[in-house]
């Protein structure tokens, strides 16, 4: 009989323990949580609100910052879209604000294929629902990069590695990539791209053609031949994304290359028209006229291209 009481005990005893640790263990979803109010918090965040679509809500905390009028297509996973981001870690360690590179352009559904978090395709598709929104968000780590983190490298490394169980600070901007009359699709976004890149670069003196197109005469040529779209030049020339990182050049701008006009892009054959020989010139490219939707090596998708062309001669 007192060994059987004796067994009890030890049991309650067992049980009553191990119910206190349970309830005094938090799980991951209140764990992220609580990093998140606790962030909200520390950075004096305003407005955010949290995301409760379904029977349990994601733990994503979001906050609408443009919402333009007259957009009502809901955007679903088999929605194409385009987006640019910038992104922190809350631990301040990692942190990537380049939306030149920061650039994401395909399926709703496959956002995560491209190693963006899942957080990340929930809030599109719970939060932000229409092409030409933006929002804030701060996505919990079980829907970022989790208990391994993401990136290779020194966790002090703020360029190439998210530590485990980070949350993320994103903001979003999808752009309405609809072609018509509508206040944000690409040609409107490229366009208020380039323009804060040139007040960026204190640019000054270009001409805006109807197609979007910037250009501007740097030195005057001396030839009386017009660049037109069949001419074959000797130039030099270099070319590069608007965070002014180069992905071409012809010989560094040092000695002249032979460049068929035909070949070029639909941009700087236009710029080029405009020139003679001697004619130095930059020109900024909208994505349309550059390479658009096409996945090239060094220019991210829908990119906006500035060139610099020296033509030191022109063959009609």
């Amino acid at each position: 009989m007192k060994q059987t009481l004796f067994t009890l005990l030890l049991l309650s005893t067992i049980a009553l323990v191990s119910c206190r640790k349970k309830g005094a263990e938090q799980n991951i979803k209140q764990y992220d949580d609580a990093q998140i109010q606790s962030y909200i918090s520390a950075n004096g965040i305003t407005g955010m609100v949290k995301d409760t679509i379904g029977q349990d809500t994601t733990g994503i905390y979001y906050k609408i910052l443009t919402s333009p009028k007259n957009v009502s297509t809901i955007i679903a996973d088999t929605s194409k879209i385009s987006f640019v981001f910038t992104l922190k870690s809350f631990d301040g360690k990692y942190s990537s604000t380049d939306t030149i590179e920061n650039h994401y352009d395909g399926y709703v559904g496959h956002i995560t294929a491209d190693a963006l978090p899942l957080g990340l395709r929930l809030a599109i598709l719970n939060n932000l629902k229409y092409r030409g929104y933006s929002m804030r968000i701060l996505i919990p780590s079980h829907l970022a990069y989790g208990l391994y983190g993401y990136g290779s490298g020194s966790t002090e490394n703020t360029s190439s590695r998210i530590s485990g169980n980070q949350c993320l600070d994103y903001y979003v901007h999808v752009i309405n990539n609809i072609n018509g009359p509508v206040a944000d699709n690409q040609a409107t976004y490229d366009d208020q791209t380039i323009q804060q890149y040139m007040k960026h670069e204190n640019f000054t003196g270009y001409t805006k053609t109807a197609t979007g197109l910037y250009y501007k005469i740097i030195s005057a040529g001396t030839g009386t031949e017009f660049v037109n779209q069949n001419s074959t030049l000797e130039a030099t020339y270099t070319g590069m994304i608007l965070n002014n990182v180069q992905f071409d050049s012809g010989n560094n701008g040092a000695d002249s290359v032979s460049v068929e006009v035909p070949d070029l892009r639909p941009g700087q054959q236009e710029a080029l028209t405009h020139a003679v020989k001697g004619t130095l010139m930059s020109m900024i490219l909208p994505s349309a006229l550059g390479y658009g939707e096409s996945a090239v090596s060094g220019i991210p998708v829908n990119s906006c291209l500035r060139y610099e062309y020296q033509v030191v001669d022109v063959t009609p």
